[in-house]
């Protein structure tokens, strides 16, 4: 029995401290174009989310562009 009770703590700890963490955190408004500015605090977040992924995306397409010739005319073929 105390064996399982020694697995069993621990999940329960964490369940807990889990629980506190997100009810503590701040959640981002929904506020929008109708109540304040012209983008909400989720919005502004998804936007930049967004940018990142398209410029991480371009980066590497571009990186790939290069690439590859350069290794074609290093491989020979």
């Amino acid at each position: 029995m105390e064996h399982l009770q020694a697995l069993i703590d621990p999940s329960k700890q964490f369940a807990k401290d889990s629980i506190r963490l997100v009810k503590r955190c701040t959640k981002p408004d929904r506020k929008g174009i109708l109540n304040s500015g012209i983008f909400s605090e989720y919005q502004k977040i998804a936007m930049a989310t967004a940018v990142g992924f398209a410029i991480m995306g371009f980066i590497g397409f571009f990186v790939k562009l290069i690439h590859i010739p350069i290794n074609n005319i290093i491989v020979g073929g």
